[in-house]
């Protein structure tokens, strides 16, 4: 478990010089250390130099943009992990589902107080890295569910996925034939402080299964999900 801020590492990736020393300065002042970029291919060289724990990276970019990147990192299993949240001024719907297609682990429109960035960066670190149990394992009739390790045993076939499918998995099968409703889930996997799309669930709920093949987890109609066991 990380104690400290200091002991973060965040890429901060924006094509404005001013959004980027704004930033950077007030995360600094957090004790946060802070990597920059200022376009996509720079940003994949200095994830791959630093390694961070966290990657603040905008939409908009010439050449190469930020759902790029995304999708580019998320394809190496070294960043399958890493939270990613993209600061964007562009706030419409499409734009958001798109960045969680992509990978993305949030969605924080600009302009925002350095406060309430702070705020919502020490939410995902907690909830999403930092106070995860890693003794925790379910296990069902055909499915393994490992938190040490982040991994899927599903019948002969050894799945890992990324952090907030797992997340939604691990909470889903916690509880069998439990019916998690939409609010329980959004508490429990992205907290009040996480700016989140309307369809954020519905996405990853998609992906996940997609991943897996899971059969288990059943949409109720107008409540929310939940892992059905016999």
């Amino acid at each position: 478990m990380i104690e400290n801020n200091k002991n973060i590492r965040i890429l901060l990736v924006d094509d404005e010089p001013d959004i980027l020393e704004f930033i950077s300065y007030n995360l600094k002042k957090e004790g946060f250390e802070i990597f920059t970029a200022s376009d996509g291919k720079t940003a994949i060289e200095q994830a791959f130099k630093t390694n961070p724990h966290l990657i603040l990276l905008d939409v908009m970019m010439p050449g190469m943009d930020g759902i790029e990147v995304c999708e580019y990192l998320r394809s190496y299993p070294a960043f399958e992990q890493v939270i990613i949240a993209f600061l964007s001024a562009r706030n419409e719907d499409y734009s958001q589902i798109s960045g969680l297609n992509a990978g993305g682990d949030d969605y924080i429109a600009k302009p925002i107080q350095p406060k309430v960035l702070v705020s919502k960066i020490k939410s995902l670190l907690r909830r999403s890295l930092l106070i995860q149990d890693n003794n925790d394992e379910i296990r069902h009739k055909n499915i393994v569910i490992n938190r040490e390790n982040y991994t899927v045993q599903y019948g002969n076939e050894l799945i890992t996925l990324p952090r907030k499918e797992f997340e939604l998995l691990f909470l889903l099968a916690s509880k069998p034939n439990k019916v998690f409703r939409r609010e329980e889930i959004y508490d429990a996997i992205w907290g009040d402080e996480v700016v989140v799309g309307n369809r954020t669930i519905d996405v990853h709920m998609r992906r996940l299964r997609e991943r897996t093949g899971i059969e288990n987890i059943k949409t109720i109609k107008g409540v929310g999900y939940k892992y059905e066991e016999e």
